[in-house]
């Protein structure tokens, strides 16, 4: 890794760190991992409140780890790339080596 060429590739890297620093948008993405899942699945699965699910899946699209698509009166949410899924599995399992 040549760390003196730029540093444009970790900017984008310490912004999606950021949006996965909260404990519940890592439980989101590991949700999303499995399938596209509306609010209220999020909520039942999760055990958390609905605004605050809500808030936390703005962060994630705004930093470009989920997409929502409108279905119905609902919106789908997925994630926009599946390498953000492995990125939080890897994170989780090392979390728990120690």
């Amino acid at each position: 890794m040549n760390v003196g060429s730029g540093h444009d590739g970790f900017e984008g890297a310490s912004e999606l760190l950021r949006a996965l620093s909260a404990p519940i948008r890592l439980a989101i993405v590991s949700e999303l991992a499995a399938g596209e899942r509306c609010v209220h699945e999020l909520v039942e699965k999760l055990g958390v409140a609905q605004p605050l699910v809500s808030q936390h899946l703005r962060v994630l699209r705004g930093a470009g780890v989920v997409r929502g698509a409108r279905r119905g009166r609902e919106i789908a949410y997925s994630l926009v790339d599946e390498h953000v899924a492995h990125i939080v599995a890897d994170a989780v399992s090392h979390a728990g080596e120690r």
